[in-house]
């Protein structure tokens, strides 16, 4: 009886929502199931991912197959670098306390990466409004410019209208 670690879909019609879970293989995708691992929903940004680490990482070491979306999901939250940092202590290459301390460091470097992206999304917002507002700016002095010109030309235009109406009479007396 092969175990897969699957998703399960939820949710309406386009709007999709997962339940991560392992199933029978042979079971069909929204039915009977054995546990209930976490949620997954693709529809915000990022995606909401919320996963119970320590029984999906029971279940990989029992042997249960995650399918290509789960293993994406599992190795974003490190399930499976903790497997495999694991059987390298099986095989006697390193041992818990190092795993312990590799997986922690890649929990700080994840982290900060994801604290990273989240203030570039949030700088970047803020730097679109500067250059819209910019761009905004400069069309109005441009704006402001023409229509400077233009009534400096009809104030230049009035004044010379009297003038050279004035000295052709001026000139005739």
């Amino acid at each position: 009886m092969p175990t897969r670690i699957r998703l399960q879909r939820k949710g309406k019609k386009n709007q999709p929502f997962y339940h991560v879970v392992v199933a029978d293989g042979r079971a069909p995708r929204d039915g009977k199931f054995i546990e209930k691992l976490g949620t997954y929903n693709p529809t915000t940004n990022p995606a909401t991912i919320e996963i119970d680490f320590d029984r999906a990482l029971y279940w990989v070491k029992v042997g249960a197959q995650p399918s290509e979306t789960v293993r994406s999901i599992l190795s974003t939250k490190g399930v499976m670098l903790k497997y495999h940092l694991i059987r390298g202590v099986d095989k006697g290459a390193l041992t818990m306390e190092q795993v312990e301390a590799k997986f922690a460091a890649w929990l700080n470097e994840k982290s900060a990466k994801i604290d990273a992206v989240k203030k570039d999304k949030e700088l970047s917002k803020r730097e679109l409004n500067k250059k819209r507002l910019e761009e905004e700016r400069k069309v109005s002095e441009v704006r402001a410019q023409e229509l400077a010109k233009k009534k400096a030309k009809e104030l230049a235009g009035e004044e010379a209208a009297p003038e050279t109406s004035e000295e052709p009479t001026e000139t005739q007396e």
